[in-house]
């Protein structure tokens, strides 16, 4: 069998990469494995002799700082190249053509560290839990412990903290690692000012209010993150970087420098979804990044939705908010909005008007909070009558955000909740509208890993009476944003004793779970089920009720966002109208 291979294989043809690792644990060797070139190499189909014989150089390097990452101070590497050391073999004498390689490690003995100093460092540092005497020698812990030490120094105020001296010996007698690393804190320094290259039409004093760098208090590189991520986050700006001085301004002043990159002025975005019963649904914005030169942002959106949809008519509307960043502090956000609508649903139409202003505050990357005040006046017309709705609301709201990918997310939490007191005028009760939305991702695997993917939602009204709430307020149960397989808003209170037709609740739940796997790098399937309730005036109240619907789904992963196709039909209620068909780009939640 073997002699036929060899006469199968071409004179000159690449044969498989042959690696051994002579000892170790199977940690070690896997390792070993995917720090090399030449195997990296062969998974990607390469066989050009020129690139056999580059990486093959390579690899005594890569497969050094492996083992030495692992503890390893004493490797023995041979490459071979038709069975000669490719460390011998001289640049200008590579060879045309190459058959075979043969890699073989041995990697010798695990050294323990028998001395660990990193010094001096500031009272209370901790470092890394395995760089201690009789630990395995990983190198990567002792680049982790230097590092420890420096930031420590500069979270104290150290701007300039540096390795002063090092002196790290392996001793293969003992098979011991010795590291002793000398720092130099340097002195304690303050903001200096910051200094603005690279804009364009943006206004200095306005990168300055929105950086909010503390200038004159104890450097922080903490804060010099947060200023770094206001700048981004206003979107003006393509690239921010923020860099501290070579050199100290006397006597303890460390200036900031910050190069930014503007984008264009303006965007747009179209967007669509598809759904069976529910019609099409079109969305789209146009956006001014900066429109004063202070980061000021002006968005126009409009959407249309249930073109086509068999339960209702097309509902459209139109908005306009405009943003203006570092408005009391750096990191609150002042908006005016407005926006009519127009609502065709299967119970009742609305036009709707809305004037608000907000504002925003990020208190962490993950974290931010809202409150605002709005105006909204809307006159709604059903089977029974016609009824104007004006109320006064102040929405007081929190997220927190920390997935990994808001399109595609494989781990982290969601949390978006929502306290909205209003004050009726006329016809319309006074109450409060509550609305919280949690989701939560966990992914194992690594070649095709599988994500679980849960979604909560919960709302509820307080005060007032159903006929007495503004008919936007209320809560319904159906369709892609709640239940899949269900008709759009197709559960609600259907009770002719209470008001002769269907409108929707003041109680509301729904949970939905979903296994997401992957079949290829672009190709995904998922499983789901969704669930939703709702009651009239409370939860578990004699005209409550719920439904459910599960089914499967398709993903094509298309670099910013998957395109989604679900297919879903009712498992339980009584709502239920056949398969669904849902279609548009991103995961469902």
């Amino acid at each position: 069998m073997t002699a036929l291979a060899a006469l199968a294989t071409p004179a000159g043809a690449l044969e498989p990469v042959e690696f051994t690792v002579t000892s170790g644990p199977d940690g070690l060797k896997k390792d070993l494995r995917n720090a090399s070139a030449l195997l990296g190499l062969q998974s990607e189909g390469k066989t050009a002799a020129e690139d056999v014989f580059s990486a093959a150089r390579a690899e005594y390097g890569r497969l050094v700082s492996a083992a030495y990452a692992a503890g390893y101070y004493s490797p023995v590497v041979h490459v071979l190249i038709d069975g000669r050391e490719a460390a011998g073999i001289a640049p200008l004498d590579a060879p045309k053509a190459i058959g075979s390689v043969r890699v073989t490690i041995d990697p010798g003995p695990a050294f323990k560290f028998s001395e660990t100093r990193v010094a001096p460092v500031p009272a209370g540092t901790e470092m890394p839990e395995g760089f201690a005497p009789g630990k395995p020698a990983e190198s990567g812990l002792v680049q982790e412990a230097v590092q420890t030490g420096v930031d420590a120094w500069r979270d104290d105020g150290h701007a300039k903290a540096e390795v002063a001296s090092q002196d790290i010996v392996a001793d293969h007698r003992s098979n011991t690692l010795a590291a002793r690393v000398g720092l130099q804190p340097g002195p304690r320094l303050r903001f200096g000012k910051l200094k603005i290259e690279g804009e364009e039409r943006m206004r200095e004093r306005r990168i300055h209010k929105i950086a909010g760098l503390p200038e004159g208090e104890v450097f922080d590189p903490d804060a010099l993150k947060r200023s770094a991520e206001r700048l981004r986050r206003t979107g003006v700006f393509r690239s921010v970087t923020l860099t501290e001085d070579e050199t100290i301004t006397s006597p303890d002043f460390i200036g900031i420098t910050a190069t930014v990159v503007e984008e264009k002025r303006r965007r747009y975005s179209i967007g669509a979804e598809i759904a069976s019963l529910d019609g099409m649904s079109l969305t789209g914005y146009w956006l001014h990044r900066n429109l004063m030169g202070g980061g000021e942002r002006l968005k126009v959106e409009g959407e249309i939705d249930n073109i086509g949809a068999q339960n209702s008519g097309v509902d459209y509307g139109l908005g306009v908010t405009i943003d203006r960043p570092a408005t009391l502090t750096p990191d609150t956000t002042l908006s005016f909005s407005t926006k009519v609508a127009h609502l065709d649903e299967e119970d009742y139409t609305a036009d709707i008007g809305t004037l608000g202003i907000g504002f925003s505050q990020y208190f962490s990357e993950k974290l931010t909070g809202r409150v605002g005040l709005e105006f909204t006046y809307a006159k709604v017309d059903d089977i029974i009558a016609s009824y104007t709705y004006e109320h006064l609301a102040l929405p007081i709201g929190a997220t927190w955000d920390s997935r990994d990918n808001k399109m595609d997310a494989r781990e982290g939490y969601y949390l978006d909740a929502e306290l909205r007191p209003y004050l009726g005028f006329g016809i319309t009760d006074s109450g409060a509208r509550l609305k919280a939305d949690g989701r939560a991702y966990l992914t194992f695997g690594d070649k095709r890993p599988i994500t679980l993917a849960a979604r909560a939602q919960v709302g509820a009204i307080f005060g007032g009476d159903l006929l007495g709430t503004p008919r936007d307020y209320l809560f319904y149960s159906g369709g892609g944003g709640t239940v899949r397989g269900q008709p759009y808003q197709s559960l609600g209170i259907d009770s002719k004793a209470l008001y002769g037709e269907k409108i929707g609740g003041m109680a509301f739940a729904a949970l939905s779970a979903e296994v997401r796997a992957r079949v290829t790098d672009t190709i995904g399937i998922v499983g789901f089920a969704d669930a939703g309730y709702i009651g009239a005036t409370d939860f578990g109240d004699s005209y409550g009720d719920w439904h459910a619907g599960a089914g499967l789904g398709l993903r094509y992963n298309t670099g910013f966002g998957p395109i989604r196709l679900d297919v879903a039909a009712p498992v339980a209620g009584s709502t239920g109208d056949g398969v669904q068909i849902y279609v548009g780009i991103g995961q469902s939640f």
